[in-house]
């Protein structure tokens, strides 16, 4: 694997793409899914009992420096140290899911190389490849580490395991720890098929939305509503149920199936599934499609760079060659 670094560093600047370091793409990944309101979730102006959407921006904010330094470091060591800056600002389990994504994603960056395909789906295939290589190199000490930064989440209804309980200290590495979680959980699932939610299905909603001139805002809810369409959702389905989840993901091919957002008739089938989501014990609360959506935002600004208004112009927006690696 060749680092960034040894490529010609001025080939895909633009001066209308500010460099971003791996810590400051995580901090705006995390910001930018936060900030839309989808179903069943926090964003702005709509809080759970226990957690807010300002806890959502702290803990983005929290993570910047331990990614920052995720391109050099093993992917357990990343996500131990982002947990625990996480644990500083906030008492709420906002943001695990996101950093178990995004730590592998952001090592693999270190060695991303470009495919000078105009489509930049090379890009993508070569971030994968790098991404497996990055897996199958994760070690007992990764598990260590995230075992302990699960523990300090203390995440809701996490149950127990035949093998490799998070309770007690792991034996087998990383990815073998993720592979026996993958039956049960969507996060695991990703670490055991090389982030196949990510590169296959929410990717793609994400380009295509951008593609098709929706902001952020609305790209991202549009990205989230085919991820739980897709489901079902193993946090719903860990806390409230298999058939719970299967209703919420019925709502959202529905509310897909309606327009979206890209229609009034999508909007309000949108904010009736909201209100059919949100209960005292956000049981409903679709948090590991939530998760996969920041990696997918994470996935296509490392591969596409960042553009915050109108119609995505791909060849305006590149990141700079050696900065989104660290």
């Amino acid at each position: 694997m060749m680092p960034l670094d040894e490529f010609e560093r001025g080939e895909w600047w633009n001066a209308r793409h500010a460099a971003l370091t791996t810590g400051a793409l995580a901090e705006l990944a995390c910001v930018v899914e936060a900030s839309a309101p989808k179903p069943g979730n926090v964003s702005p102006d709509r809080p759970f009992a226990d957690m807010t959407y300002e806890d959502f921006v702290a803990s983005a904010a929290a993570i910047r420096e331990p990614f920052s330094g995720a391109t050099t470091r093993p992917v357990g060591e990343t996500i131990r140290l982002a947990a625990e800056a996480t644990s500083r600002c906030t008492s709420a389990n906002t943001n695990l899911g996101i950093i178990l994504l995004l730590a592998p994603l952001a090592r693999a960056t270190a060695y991303f190389v470009r495919a000078h395909d105009p489509t930049r789906e090379g890009d993508l295939r070569n971030l994968r490849e790098e991404l497996e290589e990055v897996l199958a190199e994760t070690t007992v000490g990764d598990a260590r580490d995230v075992y302990y930064a699960i523990r300090l989440a203390n995440p809701g209804g996490l149950g127990r395991a035949t093998e490799q309980d998070v309770a007690h200290e792991p034996t087998v590495t990383l990815l073998e720890a993720m592979r026996l979680a993958a039956d049960r959980d969507g996060i695991a699932r990703e670490y055991a098929t090389t982030f196949a939610t990510t590169f296959e299905t929410a990717v793609p909603a994400l380009l295509r939305a951008r593609r098709d001139s929706l902001h952020w805002r609305d790209a991202v809810v549009e990205t989230y509503l085919t991820i739980v369409a897709a489901g079902p959702d193993t946090h719903v389905a860990r806390r409230g149920g298999k058939r719970l989840a299967g209703e919420v993901a019925r709502m959202a091919r529905a509310a897909l199936a309606a327009g979206g957002v890209r229609s009034d008739a999508g909007r309000r089938a949108i904010d009736a599934m909201d209100d059919s989501l949100r209960d005292p014990a956000n049981l409903a609360n679709p948090g590991t499609s939530a998760d996969l959506t920041a990696a997918a935002i994470f996935v296509t600004m490392v591969v596409r760079g960042w553009w915050p208004h109108g119609r995505v112009r791909f060849a305006d927006v590149r990141p700079v060659a050696g900065t989104v690696g660290g």
